[in-house]
This record gives C-alpha cells, structure tokens and sequence, in this order.
C-alpha cells in the first residue's frame, strides 16, 4: 500500500512565485502546516517581506524564472525537495489581435509558460518519491472573452504540458490548478474603479455571488500536494464560472 501519511510537516516545498498573490497565499498556508518553504521570485524586497510573514523554518530565494541558466541554478542550489507550486507570473496583456505586437505577445510566454516548462525540467529529477509539482492555468482557455488571445493560449498550453508531463514523469504527480477570477495583482494593470467594477459584474455571475481571494486558491495547492492519487488534472476553481 502506498504511503498514507497526507501531512506536509517537515516536507520541503518550493514555490516559484511565491512572493505575492496565489503563491503567497499558499505558502502561508503549507507553513502553517508545517512544511519548510521557499518562496523564489526575481523581486528581493518582495522575497524578504514574504518571508518574514511565514512561520516555521522558512527561506527565501532570487532567481529570473524566465532564463535557463538562472532556473538551473536555482535548483542546483535547492537540491531534494518534496513539492514545487509554480505561480508565477506577471499582469497580463489585455489586447485584441489586430493591436498586439507579436514580440510583446512572445514575452508573456516566457515567464508563464517557458518558466515553467524549465522549473519542470530541473526540479523533476530532485523531487523525492511521494512528491508532486503543481502549476497555475486558468479557466480562461476554456472560455476566452475578446482580447484574451494571449491569456487563453497560455493557459491553453499549459493544460497540455501539465498532462504530457503527469505521463512522462510518471510516477511522480503533476497536476494543474485553474482559477477563476481572483483578486490578485494580475489585474493591476487595470484601473481601481474599472477593476472594482469587473469584479462586481464577475461576483454577480457567479453561482456563490462572490470573487475569489487567493486564499480559496491556496486550498487547491494543499490539496494537489496532500492528495497523492491525483495526477494530470486540471483542477478548476472558479467558483462556478463555468455555470455562469
């Protein structure tokens, strides 16, 4: 029988992003279990102050996510670790096709998509048996409004990698969350008022009548990390967007 022990004290979990937002919001919560996190993103204050807002024996690290040599390293440094969460990502483009430069399109990609496609491939052959990697989509893929061309093909491809890799690495588990709308920074590009308003029309859509937090998202992690006969899915968190 395979191991039955879902606690995640004592465990080692990475999270690639895990400076604000979702990635925050998970680490807090897997230290308040007891795992030994480390947070990485390219911002040292933004490090430093996460870090400081997590108990237990928690660290911080540096690394430009979207350059090989930087993500290599990063791990080479890391060593054995039990679970890796990739939040990463910047506010994304908004923009119909017609208006989008091809080389600002390519950059979202770098970070988002390619950041993770390399965090994989030099974390996996540290993970420790009973491990797992977590990686960020969205519903968006799904059901893409106008000027989402970009968005919705990340999340996109990230539903394929995550399913091509839960094959290829096998037995290690690899799965993907996908989240609704959130109240995060991905939509600081916006204004406040015109932000507000979304999330007002979004909450009067929604099946629970609210916008989630990126503490609701955070449970998802905990559970793709804890769960462990789950592996190639994609996990949707939307608060019944999907209804709407």
């Amino acid at each position: 029988m395979e191991n039955l022990d879902f606690s995640l004290k004592g465990k080692k979990v990475v999270i690639l992003g895990g400076s604000s937002g979702l990635g925050l919001a998970t680490a807090k919560a897997a230290a308040a279990e007891g795992a030994n996190v480390v947070v990485v993103s390219s911002n040292a204050a933004r490090v430093q102050r996460a870090v400081s807002e997590l108990s237990g024996s928690c660290c911080g690290m540096l690394a430009d996510l979207s350059d090989e040599t930087s993500v290599m390293r990063l791990f080479e440094e890391i060593g054995a670790l039990d679970h890796l969460v990739f939040t990463a990502g910047e506010s994304l483009l908004l923009s119909e096709i017609a208006k989008t430069e091809l080389v600002t399109a390519r950059s979202f990609f770098d970070l988002r998509y390619w950041g993770a496609f390399m965090a994989v491939k030099y974390a996996a052959p540290r993970m420790n048996a009973g491990g797992s990697i977590a990686l960020t989509g969205g519903i968006v893929s799904a059901r893409p409004s106008a000027g989402w061309s970009i968005g919705a093909s990340i999340c996109a491809a990230m539903d394929g990698f995550t399913r091509a890799m839960a094959v290829e690495l096998a037995p290690l588990r690899v799965n993907l969350v996908s989240p609704g709308v959130v109240r995060t920074n991905l939509w600081s590009s916006m204004a406040e008022t015109e932000r507000d308003a979304f999330y007002d029309q979004v909450a009067a859509a929604l099946p629970v009548g609210y916008v989630g937090e990126a503490e609701h998202i955070a449970q998802t992690y905990m559970y793709l990390m804890k769960q462990p006969f789950v592996t190639g899915q994609i996990l949707v968190t939307d608060g019944g967007a999907a209804l709407a």
